[in-house]
């Protein structure tokens, strides 16, 4: 078992060393003229910088409290987590995935959260999986209105505008399938005799819940609006941090570019490709490539920053260390099947029972 985790680690390694390689060759061979870059970096004011930060930690804030919001639909009222291990969890679930590859922190908030419900049924795992699918399916109503906006307001490249409907006509027919699916009465059990499909879809169903309640579901979706709002404020801020004299809806071209750049994860942080979506269409706007590109970095690096910050306190927090993260990633079980990963984890991060006195010896007789 050793042997087969050292081998996976070293392949990881390996792999990840490669594509780091290869983007950054690629970045500096196709890249801008590092020169202008660098006098970007320089006449950053950096009052601006630090506002973006914040923006940015309270649109997780806005998230967090929208998946609370869901986990209070789909678990009853004796079994509601508190809110600080909710905002705990979901900072566990950032650094996760800045670490690891697969977006494997949603499987790492679920497992921090389920080990703070000890009295819970069997089945809130696969209820707490649901909410997770359910909340990031809510990115959808912001996503399409910020998309709207900016093909209305903004100017918005041919070839962006195909990979964005593309990628919101995708989140139309996913979020349809997990509507009719809340819509369903019977919520099967998850057995172990199904296969990996048919179990992701049933703890989609379960965690589903507040799809079926108007008013939890227009507070969940309204958080995270207001999520996004703060995100959008966040790349205005760093716009004006480079002395980016665009109009407002350039700010939401840049921030829509942004998550259709990372859909596909090509390699780590898809670093360069997401300066390159930044900077190209913002010539439009009378933006050197140079200055675009520094731009791009900037925001990739507030984010990642805002993100690893949050989880390292969080981290403390649960007393939860990134080795036991890189364990779940080693055994490679939650790629194949997310409840089973989840609860793997959750017995590595459950804290250790103290042990028990030792029985009183009987007195002796006399």
């Amino acid at each position: 078992m050793t042997a087969r985790v050292l081998r996976s680690a070293w392949t990881q390694a390996a792999t990840m060393v490669a594509l780091i390689a290869v983007a950054l060759a690629l970045v500096w061979w196709r890249g801008p003229d590092w020169g202008s870059v660098a006098d970007a970096f320089r006449l950053v004011a950096w009052s601006w910088i630090v506002l973006a930060f914040f923006l940015n930690v309270v649109s997780t804030l806005f998230r967090a409290l929208s998946w609370r919001l869901t986990i209070a639909q789909a678990l009853p009222a004796r079994h509601q987590p508190p809110l600080i291990h909710v905002l705990s969890s979901f900072g566990v679930g950032l650094i996760a995935n800045a670490a690891l590859p697969g977006r494997l922190g949603e499987l790492a908030r679920v497992a921090t959260l389920r080990r703070h419900l000890p009295d819970a049924p069997s089945g809130t795992t696969a209820a707490l999986v649901g909410t997770v699918i359910a909340h990031r399916l809510f990115d959808l109503v912001p996503a399409t209105i910020l998309v709207a906006w900016v093909l209305v307001a903004a100017e918005v490249p041919h070839w962006a505008v195909v990979a964005t409907l593309a990628a919101v006509g995708v989140g139309f027919a996913l979020f349809t399938v997990a509507w009719l699916g809340a819509r369903r009465r019977h919520r099967p059990m998850v057995l172990e005799s199904m296969g990996s499909v048919r179990r992701v879809l049933v703890m989609a169903r379960q965690g589903l819940s507040v799809l079926n309640a108007p008013v939890p579901l227009a507070g969940a979706i309204l958080l995270q609006c207001l999520g996004w709002l703060m995100q959008l404020l966040a790349v205005w801020a760093t716009m004006q941090a480079f002395g980016i004299d665009a109009a407002f809806p350039a700010a939401g071209l840049v921030l829509v570019l942004m998550n259709v750049a990372t859909i596909v994860p090509l390699w780590p942080g898809n670093v360069g490709l997401v300066q390159a979506a930044v900077a190209v269409p913002l010539r439009n706007y009378g933006v050197p490539y140079a200055t675009g590109f520094a731009f791009g970095l900037a925001l990739q690096a507030i984010e990642m920053v805002c993100g690893v910050a949050l989880g390292l306190l969080a981290l403390a927090r649960e007393g939860i260390s990134l080795a036991v993260l890189r364990r779940m990633d080693d055994e490679g079980e939650s790629a194949e099947n997310a409840a089973e990963g989840v609860r793997e984890m959750s017995g590595e991060i459950e804290p250790k029972p103290e042990p028990e006195p030792a029985p009183e010896a009987a007195p002796l007789s006399r």
